[in-house]
């Protein structure tokens, strides 16, 4: 899966919650919430490449990555936004 299908799924979810749906309960919770849990998730990046072995990052890199896009469709940035972002410093 892409990253501009995972949002647009998170979209999706974000304007037409489901019951039950993490991302709905995060997207409720509120920005604080969400930034807290993209803390969590990038310490446990961190822990993860500090011995854990590379499929434990790739998990634990996959959830932040979702955490950070749920952040973002919330205010409604678009990932390509941060891309182009990273685009216009690589030409620094």
């Amino acid at each position: 899966m892409d990253i501009n299908k995972l949002y647009t799924i998170i979209c999706d979810r974000r304007d037409h919650p489901k019951e039950g749906s993490y991302t709905r309960q995060l997207l409720e919770a509120g920005e604080d919430e969400m930034a807290k849990k993209i803390g969590e998730e990038a310490v446990e990046v961190i822990i993860a490449a500090k011995g854990q072995g590379e499929q434990r990052i790739i998990e634990e890199t996959a959830d932040l990555i979702y955490h950070v896009l749920v952040l973002l469709a919330s205010r409604g940035i678009s990932p390509d936004l941060v891309m182009l972002e990273l685009e216009k410093r690589h030409k620094k």
